[in-house]
């Protein structure tokens, strides 16, 4: 009940929350380095909590083999099948576990780490994805309420999950939840206070890149998830590889994208669909967590209502102001407008089907995952071949202190 509260309770939050917000005048940039801004951004502080996240994974089995003979079912009885795939027989973890002067001092390591650095890490993933397709949307959002309303929304639905799945650890657990729900925003609005830099107009290409930036930020979301939250070290030998892709794949089009993107100023079918990218990420910021943990906590058909309440409005809001930049053309322009965009919609639809049903995943996020990029990636596309066939350029420049 508590995650279908927090479904309903966030999507009407963040309906009232967000357009104030992303309608706010954009704020002057921090003055300082580039090279210090880009240090303090959410990527680095990203980097590192997924670093301390694998740090207490490798502490965890210390603890684990050195106080437990290297069995973890006095925790792995609590919890669903799954979870705790030890990394014990790994040699250089094995040798720490033989040498670590006093493994008893690690009986944290088992779930209250992680249950502190949980919400800096999705939160930190979101605001990531932010930069990367509109600074000025993200130093506006982290530096608003609506960062502070995610992390409660988020929070509660992790100790929703906590209660469901009660052990010994559940109450320290709830307590370490909520401070870490109290110290985070803070922390991030900071580092995006550092943030110096504009947002770039709306280009193809960014879009593109944002597009495959996004499923390889999103695979490597998901491995972490797989090998480390759920204290599954033992599994990262054969996932590597699949991350080793992903990383380099994000590297690359990160690269393209701090040289590439903004060049050309998109057309007016493809700046419509970045608007409604920009809409939509924000929109989805405070309830994306109930929204997906209503899936296996609440009523799926509640979660998949909230979340299609959050893509529509999304979409009505960018097509009310892609079609009103076009009112001046007449009636056929309009139509044009709107032939363009269904067409580009469907063909989106078509080759996110056939991204879904490419290959069989062990988790359906991945399969999620990879069908909204390539929907993204094809609708940019398709609407950038339109916007040049049809030679249609924006009648106004998007402006900057609008989603």
């Amino acid at each position: 009940m508590l995650v279908n509260a927090s479904v309903v309770v966030s999507v009407v939050v963040s309906l009232a929350a967000v357009p104030r917000t992303v309608r706010r005048r954009t704020e002057a940039p921090a003055e300082g380095r580039s090279v210090r801004a880009a240090v303090a951004g959410p990527e680095c502080a990203l980097i590192a909590v997924v670093l301390l996240i694998y740090l207490n994974q490798v502490l965890f089995t210390v603890y684990v083999v050195r106080m437990h003979g290297g069995d973890a079912s006095f925790i792995a009885r609590y919890l669903p099948n799954g979870w705790f795939a030890l990394a014990d027989g790994n040699p250089l973890v094995r040798w720490l576990a033989e040498h670590f002067p006093a493994p008893e001092v690690l009986a944290p390591s088992v779930l209250r780490v992680q249950a502190f650095l949980e919400l800096p890490f999705v939160l930190l993933v979101f605001a990531t994805v932010l930069r990367w397709l509109d600074r000025g949307l993200y130093r506006r959002v982290a530096r608003s309420p609506l960062i502070r309303l995610a992390a409660a929304s988020y929070t509660a639905v992790f100790c929703a999950a906590e209660w469901d799945l009660r052990n010994p650890y559940t109450i320290e657990d709830l307590a370490i939840r909520l401070v870490a729900a109290v110290v985070t925003p803070p922390l991030i609005a900071a580092l995006a206070g550092r943030e110096r830099e504009e947002s770039l107009p709306m280009s193809t290409s960014g879009l593109v890149l944002f597009g495959v930036s996004l499923w390889g930020l999103g695979h490597l979301v998901l491995v972490v998830y797989d090998t480390a939250l759920l204290y599954n070290l033992g599994k990262l030998g054969t996932e590597l590889p699949g991350a080793e892709v992903a990383s380099a794949v994000l590297v690359a089009v990160r690269v393209a994208a701090s040289r590439f993107s903004g060049r050309a100023a998109a057309g007016a079918a493809v700046t419509t669909v970045g608007n409604a990218l920009r809409w939509a990420l924000a929109l989805f910021l405070v309830p994306a967590l109930a929204v997906r943990y209503g899936v296996n906590f609440g009523s799926p058909l509640l979660a998949a209502a909230g979340g299609g309440c959050v893509v529509l409005v999304a979409a009505v809001r960018a097509l009310r102001e892609g079609l009103g930049a076009r009112r001046s053309g007449g009636p056929a322009q309009l139509f044009m407008a709107a032939g363009q965009l269904g067409f580009a919609a469907v063909a989106g639809l078509a080759a996110a089907y056939g991204a879904v049903h490419w290959v069989t995943d062990t988790y359906y996020e991945a399969a999620l995952l990879r069908a909204m990029c390539v929907f993204l990636i094809t609708a940019v596309v398709v609407c950038a071949a339109t916007d040049e066939g049809l030679r249609i350029i924006p009648t106004t420049a998007a402006p900057r202190d609008r989603p």
